[in-house]
């Protein structure tokens, strides 16, 4: 069963507030984030859970095994998060802040967080709405 999650003005108020961290370069940290998100979103099309939820941030893996009571691998693809095997031309849109970043793709929006091993997914399966933050399906508890 999907749960679903409201996005925006936290992602807001904690990338204002981060502004001046993380490492490498604004375009280094864009890269990197971006290929994350199109790593993420091709295992998740080719449902390959445990590709997946590698690229999950840890409470995220949490909540999707406490929400289907299951192991995240299997879990995770019980979801309705859409997918696609998208190329980079596919994304129409990446902003950076700090150790978080945002990256549209047409169908989908993911937000990211920079940890020690690389970009993790903090929120998937998102819509944006109109004056309201957005709404995620997938998220940490």
């Amino acid at each position: 069963m999907p749960w679903r999650w409201r996005w925006g003005a936290a992602f807001t108020t904690g990338a204002a507030l981060v502004l001046t961290t993380g490492c490498g370069t604004v375009a280094e940290r864009r890269t990197a984030a971006m290929d994350a998100a199109l790593d993420f979103e091709r295992a998740l099309g080719a449902r390959d859970g445990a590709a997946v939820c590698a690229m999950l941030a840890p409470s995220v893996r949490e909540e999707v095994e406490r929400s289907a009571r299951t192991a995240c691998e299997e879990g995770v693809l019980t979801e309705e998060v859409p997918s696609a095997a998208p190329a980079a031309d596919d994304i129409e849109g990446v902003d950076v802040s700090g150790r978080q970043a945002r990256v549209v793709f047409p169908a989908d929006t993911l937000f990211l967080s920079q940890f020690s091993g690389g970009w993790k997914v903090i929120a998937a399966g998102c819509t944006p709405r109109p004056q309201r933050p957005y709404e995620c399906l997938l998220k940490g508890g």
